[in-house]
């Protein structure tokens, strides 16, 4: 999970080093002492640091909640019930499109479920064995 996540943030990474570089280039070209040369790079690469463990660890524990709740859940369409707000972009995209997944497939089992009691009453209707259909009093009314 950890490789994962470092995978996603090589792109950043390698721009922050190249910002640092920059840095380093323009702090040479005036005179400025070796503490700020040294200090300015390491305080932007332990704040990035720091602000990556914390967005893995915000995310890895959402994450490990949300699976760990489905894999206890024998209804797993309920899952967007049950979990808890995400605080991150990509949590609130995920639950989001899950609500709306469970929205659709309620209103498609809804539609199902009218077209089929739609379909009995027109069977009773039209079996010519009930005494109450309108085909057989259609049928009794031409004898």
């Amino acid at each position: 999970m950890i490789k994962e996540f470092i995978k996603e943030k090589a792109v950043m990474t390698v721009l922050i080093i190249f910002a640092i570089a920059t840095i380093e280039i323009y702090l040479m070209a005036y005179k400025v002492g070796s503490f700020i040369k040294i200090y300015i790079p390491i305080i932007i690469i332990l704040m990035y640091i720091i602000s990556l463990i914390i967005e893995f660890i915000i995310k890895s524990r959402y994450y490990k909640n949300f699976q760990q709740t489905l894999d206890e859940l024998d209804e797993k369409y309920l899952i967007t019930e049950i979990i808890k707000n995400p605080n991150f972009w990509e949590g609130k995209i995920l639950k989001n499109s899950l609500q709306q997944i469970n929205k659709s497939m309620a209103e498609n089992v809804n539609k199902y479920k009218y077209m089929r009691r739609r379909l009995q009453r027109l069977y009773r209707i039209m079996d010519p064995r009930n005494k109450n259909s309108y085909s057989s009093k259609q049928i009794n009314n031409r004898k």
